[in-house]
């Protein structure tokens, strides 16, 4: 057995786990519509809240606000995603962990 390479692995889960905790506290906004709809979400990739302007609920158009909220929604997933990447990248050195890193 190699105590080292243990010990390394080890160390490396350690990291992770920090800055799994770190990305769940850090934040990234998207928007749509030029304001309307405002998404929040964690670096850990979770909707933290969604703010949609009264005046782009239109109850004779919801098709509309359902591109406007799916459009931020999207939009805030990709940069936490990024976000996640960029910081997990660091400690892996762009190795693909699957269910860190992927």
């Amino acid at each position: 057995m190699n105590f080292s390479m243990i010990k390394q692995a080890m160390e490396l889960k350690s990291k992770l786990q920090k800055t799994q905790k770190e990305l769940a506290k850090m934040t990234v906004e998207a928007e749509s519509g030029n304001g309307a709809v405002r998404v929040t979400a964690s670096g850990s990739q979770k909707i933290l809240s969604i703010k949609i302007l009264p005046d782009v609920i239109d109850p004779n158009n919801s098709k509309q606000l359902e591109k406007l909220v799916f459009k931020a929604v999207t939009d805030a997933l990709d940069k936490a995603k990024k976000l996640a990447d960029e910081k997990l990248g660091k400690l892996t050195g762009g190795m693909k962990i699957p269910g860190i890193t992927d």
